[in-house]
Parts: C-alpha cells; sequence; structure tokens
C-alpha cells in the first residue's frame, strides 16, 4: 500500500510541474504568434483611408475609430470598395433605384408652369342703355356672377322717353300698328325683355330706372363704374372670367422642344393639394421662343368645377413623351455623375453585402433633361447608384489604390475612348514649338501668383503671358494647323484679359482654370521642344468636378486654393519632348498615382 501510495504521489506531482510548462509553453507561443499577426497588421480610417498606424487607436483627422487596412476587397474585385457603416453615415451617402424615385424612366421631363385664366372665357358686361348709376349689386373684383343676376340700376332719361313713345304709339295702334311695334323693337335693342314692356303696356305707367342683369356667369376681374357715375350706351361696366375651364401653361427649354409633340401627358401636382397627381394634355405649343430666357410655353386645358386652380398657382409636372424612343433607357440626377474628360462615371451599391460596398462603373450618358441624365448604356433597372457621397467613394477608392476617376486600370475600352485632338506634333517646327515653350513660361509664372493668393500679382503676370502671345510667328504653322491655333489663341487672349482686368481672386482662377485646359491641349497637339511639363490635377477644384494645370516640378502646389490646400492634387500626366519620351515612358511606368492632401 505504501508503495502504490507513492507511485501516485509521484504521478501527480509530474503531472503539476510538467504538465503545467507544456501548457505554458503553448500558450506562450499562441501570444506570440497573435503578436506578430498584430504587428504586420495595419490600421486605417474608412473616411481617410492615407492614415496607416500600426496599431488600433483613433483617426487624427476626424476621430473614428481605426479599422484593419483590408488590401483591396473582400470580393477580391478591384472595382469594389467596401466601407463601415460609421463612414457612409459621416459621408452623408445616398442611393437611390434606377428606374424609381429620382432614377425615372428616360423621355420623361420635369416642368414648371402657372395656372392661368383661359383666354377664350373672358368677357365684358355693357351698359345697354345710357344713364346714371343709382344702385350697384355687384362692388368687388372676386365676386361670383351668374347669369341673369342683378347688377346695377340705371335711370335713363332716354329709356324714360322711349316708354313714354310706347304708350302714345298703342293709342294709334288699330290705324297704325306698325307704330307700336317699332318703339317694342327700340326697346328691345336696350335689353328690355318682353315681360317689361308688356308690363308698361298693361299699367300705362313709365319706369324713371331699369334694371341691368347679367349677360354670363364669371367671376369680376375688374369693376369700372361706381354709384352716380353717368354711361353711355355700350361702356363696360365688369370685366368678367369664367374659371370653370382654366389653362396650365408650362415652360420648356430650347433643347427639350425636339422630344415634346401635342397630345403628349402631363402628370403636375399643386400646392394646394399636397400628394394628389392631375393628368393633363398639351393642347398647344408656342410657335415663338421667348428671347431673353430661350424658352416656349406648353399651354394645357383643364376642367375646374370647383375652383381648385386658381389663376397663377404654381404647378410642377413631368412630361412622358409619346416620341421618345428610349423604352428600355433611364434617367438619374446629375447628381449621380462624375465626369473625368468624355468619362462618366457612378458608383453602384452592390446587393446582398454585409459590407456598404460601392463598384465603379462607367456608364454612357444620351441627353440631358432638366436635371437629369438619359443613360444610354451601363445601368440596369433595380439597380442602387449613388446620388450624394459619390466624391468621397472616388476619393477614398483613389486614396486605396484602387479604380477611381483618376486611378484606373487601362483596359480595351479605355483605348477606344482617346482623346479626338488632331496630332501635328511631326508637321509643327521647332522654332514653333520653342515660341510656344515661352508662352508656357509665362503661365507659369501665373500659376505662381495664384498659389500665392496674390491677385495683383496675377494680373500682371496674365499681362505678360497676353504680351507673349503677341510673339508667336502664327505664320510658322499651315493648313488645319494654323486654323487650330488662331482658335487657341482667341481662348489664351479672351481667358488672359479676364484675368489681368479682374479685382476677385476666385473669378481669376476660374479662368485660369479655362486657360490650363487651352494651354494643355495646344501642347499636346503641336509637342515641346524640350524638357518636360507636368499635368497636375486637384479633384476638389470647381465645385468637385475637378481642374487641371500644368507645373515643371511633379511637387504639388495647388493654384486653385493656395495656402488652403497647397498640396491637394495628383500627378495625372506628362509632356515631354518626342526626346524624352522613350525613357520617360518607362519611368512613368513604375510611378503611382496619389493624392496629396
Amino acid at each position: 500500500m505504501l508503495i502504490s501510495l507513492a507511485a501516485v504521489l509521484g504521478l501527480v506531482v509530474g503531472y503539476v510541474l510538467f504538465g503545467r510548462s507544456a501548457r505554458d509553453a503553448a500558450s506562450d507561443a499562441t501570444a506570440k504568434n497573435q503578436q506578430v499577426e498584430t504587428e504586420s497588421e495595419i490600421w486605417t480610417c474608412s473616411m481617410h483611408p492615407s492614415v496607416r498606424q500600426p496599431e488600433p487607436g483613433q483617426c487624427p483627422i476626424c476621430g473614428m475609430d481605426l479599422i484593419p487596412l483590408q488590401q483591396g476587397s473582400s470580393t477580391g474585385d478591384p472595382l469594389v470598395l467596401e466601407m463601415t457603416q460609421e463612414a457612409v453615415q459621416l459621408a452623408n451617402i445616398q442611393t437611390i433605384v434606377v428606374g424609381q424615385q429620382g432614377g425615372r424612366k428616360a423621355g420623361s421631363i420635369i416642368l414648371s408652369g402657372k395656372i392661368k385664366a383661359d383666354e377664350r372665357r373672358f368677357a365684358t358686361q355693357v351698359a345697354h342703355v345710357p344713364g346714371r348709376i343709382e344702385q350697384l349689386y355687384v362692388t368687388y373684383a372676386g365676386e361670383s356672377v351668374r347669369k341673369g343676376q342683378k347688377l346695377a340700376t340705371v335711370y335713363s332719361p332716354e329709356l324714360v322717353n322711349a316708354q313714354r313713345e310706347l304708350l302714345e304709339a298703342i293709342k294709334w295702334s288699330e290705324s297704325k300698328p306698325q307704330l307700336a311695334e317699332a318703339a317694342r323693337t327700340k326697346l328691345r335693342y336696350w335689353k328690355i325683355d318682353d315681360a317689361t314692356i308688356q308690363n308698361i303696356e298693361t299699367t300705362g305707367k313709365v319706369q324713371a330706372s331699369i334694371t341691368l342683369f347679367a349677360d354670363k356667369s364669371g367671376i369680376v376681374s375688374q369693376r369700372h363704374i361706381a354709384v352716380g357715375d353717368y354711361v353711355r350706351e355700350g361702356q363696360v361696366l365688369f370685366d368678367m372670367m369664367d374659371l370653370s375651364r382654366v389653362w396650365v401653361l408650362f415652360d420648356a427649354y430650347e433643347e427639350d422642344l425636339g422630344k415634346i409633340r401635342m397630345g403628349d401627358q402631363i402628370a403636375f401636382t399643386v400646392p394646394a393639394n399636397p400628394g394628389k397627381t392631375y393628368q393633363t394634355t398639351i393642347s398647344f405649343i408656342d410657335p415663338v421662343i421667348d428671347p431673353q430666357t430661350r424658352i416656349a410655353t406648353l399651354r394645357a386645358d383643364l376642367a375646374n368645377p370647383t375652383g381648385l386652380f386658381k389663376p397663377e398657382m404654381f404647378v410642377r409636372g413631368i412630361l412622358t413623351s409619346r416620341s421618345s424612343q428610349t423604352k428600355n433607357q433611364f434617367a438619374i440626377p446629375k447628381t449621380a455623375v462624375l465626369w473625368t474628360g468624355k468619362r462618366s462615371v457612378v458608383y453602384v451599391q452592390e446587393p446582398n453585402m454585409d459590407i456598404p460596398s460601392y463598384s465603379f462603373r462607367e456608364i454612357t450618358l444620351g441627353e440631358s433633361t432638366g436635371d437629369h441624365y438619359q443613360v444610354v448604356d451601363g445601368l440596369e433597372g433595380g439597380e442602387h447608384i449613388v446620388v450624394n457621397g459619390a466624391f468621397v467613394i472616388d476619393a477614398a477608392a483613389q486614396l486605396n489604390n484602387m479604380n477611381s476617376m483618376m486611378n484606373r486600370q487601362v483596359r480595351l475600352k479605355d483605348k477606344e475612348n482617346t482623346s479626338s485632338l488632331p496630332d501635328y506634333t511631326a508637321s509643327t517646327s521647332v522654332r514653333f514649338k520653342q515660341q510656344l515653350g515661352q508662352v508656357a513660361e509665362a503661365y507659369l509664372h501665373l500659376k505662381e501668383a495664384l498659389v500665392s493668393s496674390s491677385q495683383k500679382e496675377a494680373s500682371r503676370a496674365a499681362d505678360q503671358l497676353i504680351q507673349s502671345l503677341s510673339k508667336v510667328d502664327m505664320s510658322l504653322v499651315k493648313g488645319e494647323a494654323h486654323l487650330y491655333w488662331m482658335d487657341q489663341s482667341n481662348a489664351f487672349r479672351s481667358h488672359g484679359n479676364l484675368i489681368a482686368t479682374g479685382d476677385d481672386l476666385e473669378k481669376q482662377r476660374e479662368q485660369f482654370r479655362f486657360l490650363s485646359d487651352a494651354l494643355i491641349q495646344t501642347l499636346k497637339v503641336y509637342g515641346i521642344s524640350d524638357g518636360t511639363y507636368y499635368i497636375q490635377h486637384c479633384p476638389m477644384a470647381n465645385n468637385n468636378k475637378g481642374a487641371n494645370w500644368i507645373s515643371k516640378d511633379p511637387k504639388i502646389k495647388n493654384p486653385y486654393y493656395g495656402d488652403k490646400m497647397l498640396t491637394c492634387g495628383t500627378n495625372a500626366d506628362t509632356l515631354t519632348s518626342t526626346k524624352h519620351k522613350e525613357n520617360d515612358s518607362v519611368e512613368n511606368s513604375s510611378q503611382k498615382q496619389f493624392h496629396n492632401h
């Protein structure tokens, strides 16, 4: 028993000593592996992907909790960007369904207009007998009048004489009946009814005053007489309008008239009855366009038995064109579209995803209708597209080195969409290119002035730019190249003069944007004689539509914001002379695009 007890005690002591050491070793190994995994993990901000930290914490820019950096997306698709729910809420990202809500069917046009009285139902109430107004029964504009209603009492000496003639003629009715009939006819011309004439003949009494009755029903729009006024026969007493039917007048812009036809249906709403939609049909299209507003009036007839529709009411309608041939197309809000050159980009929310995910999608747009674009290709009905916050998504994709407007993989479709600019580089003389280089140097001085946010210095630099244009010998380029230079030089002078004479820095920067685009195209078309120019891009300029400029230094110095966002931008492209293109292409292929902020 003692031996057995000693053996059991030995086993227990061994398990406690050696088993615990094994468990500790395993635990240490697991902790070490987790530490290595954590140390190799990078944490970033979903709203500011440029933030990179080796450990969790809070974003130094917005204060949001950092999340582990995802290399690309969990879908493995470089076109899809994933965001957290917090980032979606902070960026106020909003979507609509294509073909519903704001993404309506193509061929529809939003119109605004007013209710107007039907001009064909205007009328005037006139005095049928001359005389003095003794009493008025209708006294104010806006009063409703029914046909046959009393309007006024008139004392008329001429009417008194006519009644006396009638009574005298009746005495001779047996021998000369035509006299009495002539007297009755005279009273009938003054709108005296047969009952009143019969009463005069029966009683033998002359009525000193006569009552005027309404000829038509309607609303009094204006009263022209007052008690005591003497009126002539045929003088206007009241202006009347019948509002049982009214017109709806819509304003149609010149560019939309080609899609509008007589008989097209319009669904519209009025503020007096929110939530209810009414239908009407175009019955008239104004043949003349207003020279100031460039709009034409569309007219539709509308029944108004209850008087709900009142003249001057505002209406808002949607026209469905019968002539539209875009049955399978849709229209999307302009706020959903991001522009980059000739390409149109939208972000589509991926369905059935646990994490909000948005895919980069290039689409083909058709005509513009109001605040919408028609979609020719690239979207299907029922897809969710981003209409607010698309630029935030694109900026995040760019900073994560994913497909975006500025950073995308070149595909065959992209190669087919290359610029249609002419190419005169081979036929342009070196001398013309050198003179063009002097214009570019003057432009660079202007760019530096805007970087320094100096309005006066920008004006002086613009003057120098205009002077440099006069030194360009346009006879050095011939034919189509000569005509192209004429157009471009006119653009330089136009925008340069506006900068030189401007006294507002932001307006100078706006003209600088146009000037930069013109110079970039010109240098691409004719080429440069020596050196390298960097085409730099700021996606936040021009109300987040983006703007370009030229620099000789790859370091970003933003002329659109100056010190406010001096380094905001990217090197989008380079322009080099022919002898440098081969080497530069090798260098540029290995460079990555980054959006400094």
